[in-house]
């Protein structure tokens, strides 16, 4: 019986080894460093994640991006929490109130698109002041955002939108066909669901990006942003300034090219080219040009408001933004 020194073993295994190395190629062998990020299915920042696969922007960045589809925001927090993916997208207030119970979920900007108060055709509505003894279609719920810019903006002008209008709460799609139907004579709906119902003729009574302005606000503030762990963003910060670098280049694409629109086209659900084109004014008219002291400071501001109209309801037991819920090594 021949012996086999062990030492042969181990040249033979590494030389197997190697081989196996060689014959799958450097690719698979040095894998990409990754981001799991969770989307909504049709969801607006799927549409930035096509355009990133299409292009391979992600590749150009050496990076691989994981998409994890999910049917709620609710179930991509859970997600994100549950430490299934590394991001999401979500507003800073949540990332505050997270701040506020020892969280270390930090934001950096996706868009500073807003909703809009959208009048039914024909109704007399021109100003806040006309929805006194009017239905009028909130989408979300009491606690929403623009719903709270929308009634800071009615006191000023002396007009308490809670007593004075008929108020109907509900998912967007919902408002939105009432309004269509005649069961409401105007909506405060999501900026895509506004865009839409511009494309059908329903005139837009006041952007809530209009009404910042008129209440002081100078710079556009992007409420809805990319949320990662603060510990994740400084382990991974590699990973992450080429995430950044993808985003803002699928960006520019989507800002400058309507071809890509048209490819994109199927992704938005829009019914026809009218609705396309409104979809992609409004996406554009959303994409961040600066994010920086200025806009943070602003933010600020409006939290302050928010803390004022919406009580703690809706920012929690902290009447200031907590410190490191703007991600500080992202600006432009």
């Amino acid at each position: 019986m021949r012996v086999t020194h062990p030492l042969s073993w181990c040249v033979r295994l590494c030389a197997l080894t190697l081989l196996a190395a060689a014959a799958v190629g450097p690719g698979v062998a040095r894998a990409q460093p990754a981001l799991r990020i969770a989307v909504l299915k049709f969801g607006t920042v799927s549409w930035v994640m096509d355009v990133i696969a299409h292009h391979g922007l992600d590749k150009e960045n050496g990076i691989r991006i994981d998409e994890l589809e999910l049917a709620s925001n609710q179930a991509t927090l859970v997600a994100l929490q549950a430490g299934r993916v590394d991001c999401v997208v979500s507003d800073w207030l949540w990332v505050s109130r997270q701040r506020a119970s020892g969280a270390d979920w930090t934001f950096f900007p996706f868009s500073t698109a807003l909703g809009a108060l959208i009048a039914a055709r024909g109704a007399p509505i021109h100003g806040l002041a006309d929805l006194r003894n009017r239905r009028l279609g909130v989408a979300g719920s009491p606690l929403d955002k623009s719903w709270v810019i929308l009634q800071a903006l009615a006191q000023e002008q002396h007009v308490d939108l809670a007593r004075a209008a008929q108020l109907s709460f509900g998912a967007p799609p919902l408002v939105d066909q009432e309004l269509l139907a005649g069961r409401l004579d105007a909506v405060l709906t999501y900026w895509n669901f506004a865009a839409q119902l511009e494309s059908r003729g329903m005139p837009a009574v006041l952007p809530m990006s209009d009404a910042l302005r008129q209440l002081g606000f100078k710079a556009a503030i992007p409420l809805v942003g990319y949320v990662v762990s603060e510990r994740w963003a400084r382990e991974h910060a590699g990973v992450l300034a080429a995430f950044v670098r993808a985003t803002r280049q699928a960006d520019s694409i989507l800002a400058k090219s309507d071809a890509e629109w048209d490819w994109l086209g199927p992704r938005t659900q829009a019914r026809d080219p009218a609705e396309l084109k409104a979809l992609r004014a409004a996406f554009r008219a959303g994409i961040p040009a600066h994010w920086g002291k200025d806009e943070r400071r602003e933010a600020s501001a409006l939290y302050a408001l928010f803390a004022r109209v919406g009580g703690q309801a809706l920012v929690g037991s902290s009447l200031a933004l907590q410190p490191g819920t703007f991600l500080d090594t992202v600006s432009y």
